[in-house]
């Protein structure tokens, strides 16, 4: 099973480009997730000079990738759910270089809008157009069901 889920802060913003045979979006990103050091361990590595994050790529495609390249910017802290792929490719000067990156199949926007962009300053806002097609929260969705229409 491969399967991979992250919480962390994005080291810059995300990089939307176009597939040209197909137009598929693809969106790329670096996750920078805490190790979890605590305490003493903590400390010592940033004494050190050690990260106490990993930074890890993310790779994101189609319509989630263009709400990432709108909606995600440095700083913001997000989780995302995929699965690990490893490659490798060589050089122009003949050395073999292996990549591991992670394919975001679902990515969720954590923290508000408010936190990144005190934090960053250059923060994207969501039009307000992307809501327009959620129901009001006047208008009840849900109808009421008798007992007897329910099969169990």
């Amino acid at each position: 099973m491969n399967n991979v889920v992250l919480i962390g802060r994005l080291t810059r913003d995300p990089d939307l480009r176009f597939i040209p045979t197909s137009g598929m979006a693809v969106a790329k990103f670096a996750l920078a997730v805490d190790k979890g050091l605590y305490g003493e361990k903590k400390q010592e590595a940033i004494n050190q000079g050690k990260p106490t994050a990993d930074f890890i790529n993310i790779t994101v495609f189609g319509k989630t990738a263009e709400v990432c390249a709108n909606y995600l910017s440095k700083g913001r802290q997000c989780a995302i759910q995929g699965r690990i792929q490893t490659g490798s490719y060589t050089t122009q000067t003949g050395e073999k270089r292996y990549t591991t990156d992670v394919i975001a199949d679902r990515v969720e926007f954590i923290g508000s809008r408010e936190q990144s962009s005190s934090n960053q300053g250059n923060a994207v806002q969501p039009d307000s157009s992307f809501f327009n097609d959620f129901p009001d929260e006047d208008n009840d969705i849900f109808e009421p069901v008798d007992d007897e229409d329910i099969p169990f």
